[in-house]
């Protein structure tokens, strides 16, 4: 069995491999309820792609593994048997069909986020759940109880937090708070994140990054780890690799290139990295992002200096707090009293 959302998502985030499968596949037995005797999968010839005899053997043995906890027979197409291959690309084909008739319908292919996205293919194949859930009834009194708990659909390896505030995994360049330089950190790999842990600590949630498709690494940046550097060093902006992925809105980086046209490289980078930690440093990033586009819009550009005026916190007047002290001589009272009664 195979579930037509991981297919859809691993196509979307980066292709067939062990834990694309296992997530998908784990999700759809937990949401069905049961086990189905066989799991039939195709020579998954991508996962396999461009690894090493050692590498195959061990995503062989993990696939053989996960099926055993759930007491499946890992079964694969014969090759050449076009029929097999087809029974289920057939249905692949029917959702393709679906989230493009649905996609038209939206008017629009952007989603705000993954799980939005999720949410969209979710409704989609449920619809055609709906249509067939009498025969899903019936599949379900032949499956098999599912185990106590879910197995790990991750991948774990240990990374070093090194002096740029970063790791590098898998030809990704992922970005952490500076308090963990010269830590190590255990990273659990999903498809679509890094959960990441010092000893038994949950630290930080990571999106997964890709390489890009010419090979080169990718990266995944946060400003917020990054900024305090930068501060030491602005003109580092301008040649940054990851400069795109620095700017959390894309009004940012419409300034950026505003103030490099009007100012210059050097005061642009010192004032786009002062604007990145005004938004970092005053938890405003949202509201900066509109008046920048604002004053863009209007033909202007960003002054700095007016900005952190602006989200300068407003000053409040301490209430005023008048104690009045006892005398001391009651503790003589209290002393006495507390002697009569003992």
């Amino acid at each position: 069995m195979k579930s037509p959302l991981t297919i859809t998502e691993m196509r979307m985030l980066g292709g067939e491999s062990f834990v694309a499968l296992a997530e998908g596949l784990q999700n759809a037995l937990w949401s069905l309820g049961g086990v189905p005797e066989q799991h039939r999968s195709d020579s998954l010839s991508a996962a396999f792609r461009n690894l090493g005899a050692d590498a195959k053997e061990d995503l062989t043995t993990r696939y053989e593994a996960f099926c055993g906890y759930y007491g499946m027979t890992p079964t694969r197409n014969n090759r050449g048997v076009s029929h097999e291959n087809g029974s289920i690309e057939s249905a692949h084909g029917h959702l393709k069909r679906a989230l493009a008739d649905a996609l038209l319908l939206r008017a629009s292919r952007d989603f705000d986020d993954l799980p939005a996205w999720r949410s969209f293919v979710d409704e989609i194949v449920g619809r055609g759940n709906a249509r067939n859930a009498k025969r899903i009834d019936q599949e379900r009194m032949a499956l098999k109880k599912l185990p106590v708990r879910k197995t790990a659909d991750y991948e774990e390896v240990n990374v070093d937090v090194t002096t740029s505030s970063a790791f590098t995994l898998r030809k990704v360049f992922y970005s952490v708070p500076s308090r963990l330089i010269g830590h190590r950190l255990r990273v659990r790999l999903y498809d679509d994140r890094l959960e990441c842990f010092q000893g038994a600590t949950h630290i930080v949630t990571l999106r997964r990054g890709r390489t890009q498709p010419n090979g080169k690494h990718g990266h995944v940046i946060d400003y917020r780890h990054v900024i305090h550097s930068l501060r030491r060093k602005p003109m580092a902006l301008l040649n940054l690799v990851y400069r795109d992925q620095l700017f959390p809105r894309r009004a940012y980086a419409l300034a950026f290139e505003a103030l490099l046209a009007g100012i210059g490289e050097r005061p642009a980078c010192r004032a786009m990295v002062g604007l990145l930690a005004l938004a970092h440093e005053r938890a405003c990033e949202a509201e900066l992002g509109a008046v920048l586009q604002a004053t863009l819009d209007d033909g202007g550009l960003p002054d700095l200096k007016a900005l952190i005026e602006r989200f300068r916190p407003k000053g409040v007047a301490l209430p005023v707090v008048i104690v009045t002290l006892p005398s001391l001589a009651i503790y003589d009272q209290i002393a006495a009293t507390v002697g009569e009664a003992a």
